[in-house]
């Protein structure tokens, strides 16, 4: 293949035939003269059937973050050869640089680096790897594309973590649950509702916690203390339908459930409860359930990563038939939604009653900003305005009632900003753990 410069020599020397006084044999002259300068550069070039990739670097990143990626070129021909290198990836990646130039001896070999700083969360593959092989003069140059799954270029996907913004209360949440095990002595010890050990009575304790028969036993007062209920099932429920998909700010509302869902299981985990995912929209997307403490956190996480939005309804009648016919232990269940009143009123309310009787029931919603800001004036206010803010209003009110419809049918219902969300679920969550309703 011909190279830019190749056609800036035609461009340079076509005109000047025009001065000659056999014009049309003095272009025949310039056009064989490119051609066999292209054709000497074409034959002198590397030959591209020698040359070797090897791919590594990382596996996983946070979204938010960035990774790299190494592609090592090995020259195995008997020739050196001067090469243009370009690795591309799928938009989302956020790849560069995409080319590399390199120059390679016989026997020799070269790293490039690309960087990835990707955009969504999710796998994101390598596409190909483009190699072009220049000639000394630079006029022509092979080329052979070698796409991810060929045997001389390995398969690579970049497996990008969901994005973990709340990561920064959990501390804050994580010392709370260190006070209800007891293990952090504030005013005594743990509060809960499974006993835990009898101790001597000190200054500060409950009176209520006195033990009076063990008192008498041990011909002194003694109390009991209690810690949180263990071992309890959390069940987080994502909805994946075609409201997960709307805008809350920069990101789709799926992605703060998931923040929200990521930082619950969490804290369930550390609180020695079982954390079990069902993801679903029109079908079951994903479920994980089962596994040990050690590995139950990094599968939850690698499978809310590869979760999308879908443009469909969600079957709210088929989560009840999962949970209903699956999970006969009672457990609580966290169903991150969207609070708005059609996909309710006929979808999640006609199977909450026959939840809520099983399981202990909260339903989490992010709250739009944008809706509460439509529904104010500003100092100019003109017809268009007043039609806006009232419509914002009725969205508002509608949200209202639908979350009163809810707690009356036996959910808990947090409804709060993308900015406490996660921490207002957590907190739920906590209360119920302390007060032993789990």
């Amino acid at each position: 293949m011909i190279t830019r410069r190749f056609a800036l020599l035609l461009a340079a020397g076509l005109p000047l035939p025009a001065l000659l006084p056999a014009p049309w044999l003095a272009v025949g002259g310039v056009l064989a003269l490119a051609i066999g300068l292209a054709l000497i550069d074409l034959g002198v070039a590397g030959s591209l059937t020698g040359v070797r990739l090897r791919r590594d670097g990382d596996r996983t990143v946070w979204l938010g973050n960035a990774a790299a990626t190494t592609l090592t070129v090995t020259n195995d021909g008997s020739r050196s050869i001067r090469l243009r290198l370009r690795d591309s990836w799928v938009p989302s990646a956020g790849a560069g640089p995409l080319a590399h130039d390199v120059e390679l001896a016989a026997g020799a070999s070269h790293v490039v680096t690309t960087t990835l700083t990707p955009t969504r969360h999710g796998d994101r593959p390598a596409v190909r790897v483009t190699l072009r092989s220049y000639g000394p003069l630079g006029f022509a140059y092979r080329q052979r594309r070698r796409a991810w799954n060929e045997r001389v270029t390995p398969p690579w996907t970049l497996r990008v973590l969901p994005r973990f913004p709340s990561r920064r209360i959990l501390p804050e949440k994580l010392a709370r649950i260190r006070v209800l095990d007891g293990t952090v002595v504030t005013r005594g010890r743990g509060h809960g509702t499974e006993f835990d050990v009898l101790r001597e009575y000190v200054i500060g304790d409950d009176v209520r916690s006195i033990d009076w028969r063990a008192s008498a036993r041990h011909h002194d007062v003694v109390v009991r203390t209690w810690r949180p209920e263990r071992d309890r099932r959390v069940i987080c429920v994502l909805d994946t339908g075609r409201t997960s998909a709307v805008r809350i700010g920069d990101a789709p509302r799926l992605d703060a459930s998931i923040d929200a869902a990521l930082l619950l299981s969490v804290l369930a985990a550390r609180a020695d409860d079982r954390v079990d995912l069902i993801a679903l929209d029109s079908a079951v997307r994903t479920r994980v359930e089962g596994g040990g403490h050690r590995t139950q956190l990094p599968r939850l996480i690698d499978a809310m990563a590869s979760l999308e939005p879908a443009l469909a309804e969600t079957d709210f009648a088929l989560l009840a038939r999962e949970l209903l016919r699956r999970d006969r232990k009672r457990s609580l269940v966290v169903i991150f939604t969207a609070l708005d009143t059609a996909p309710m009123i006929e979808g999640l309310l006609p199977v909450l009653p026959r939840l809520a009787a099983r399981h202990k029931v909260i339903v989490a919603g992010v709250r739009d900003p944008a809706v509460a800001r439509l529904a104010l004036l500003g100092e100019t206010v003109t017809a268009t305005d007043v039609h806006t803010a009232a419509a914002a209003e009725r969205v508002l009110h509608e949200r209202d009632r639908v979350r009163d419809v809810l707690a009356r049918s036996g959910a808990t219902v947090v409804d709060a900003d993308a900015d406490s969300f996660a921490s207002q679920v957590a907190d739920v969550y906590l209360l119920l753990k302390a007060s032993g309703r789990l």
